[in-house]
């Protein structure tokens, strides 16, 4: 199953003459997460899910960003979800799109680890506690 956030913003500081001095800061509302189905999408934003009325943002903070071989690098920094941090380290793949830079990648969580899926929920016989978060932004110049 897949699901998108549908609000997401943020700032990435990307020179490529000085790739390794890249910063990232990105912010995701959690009420946007979509799942296709309406009464689903009520239900993840509930306590036991993303709690999005007590936390109704996840971030992500880079720390670190380290030059890779042909247009990739490996970014570390901090995801906060439900007002868990965790260091995370993830491979980015760098591409030009017309005047623009992409970055896409994925980073699987456990997402046990920051309370999402509570009570009933923990079950990971019905929901598998890795899910991999997958990300395409696109910065213009």
């Amino acid at each position: 199953m897949s699901a998108k956030f549908n609000k997401v913003s943020g700032t990435v500081d990307y020179n490529p003459a000085a790739p390794d001095a890249t910063k990232a800061s990105v912010d995701i509302e959690i009420a946007s997460f979509d799942l296709g189905d309406p009464e689903y999408n009520k239900e993840v934003l509930k306590k036991d899910w993303f709690n999005a009325p007590q936390f109704p943002k996840a971030s992500f903070v880079s720390t670190s960003i380290k030059t890779g071989a042909s247009g990739s690098m490996t970014a570390t920094g901090n995801l906060t979800i439900k007002g868990k941090t965790q260091a995370v380290t993830f491979p980015v793949k760098i591409s030009k799109e017309g005047t623009a830079t992409t970055f896409d990648g994925s980073l699987p969580i456990h997402r046990l680890a920051y309370n999402i899926g509570e009570g009933d929920w923990a079950d990971t016989s019905m929901v598998a506690d890795e899910v991999v978060i997958k990300f395409h932004v696109v910065v213009a110049p």
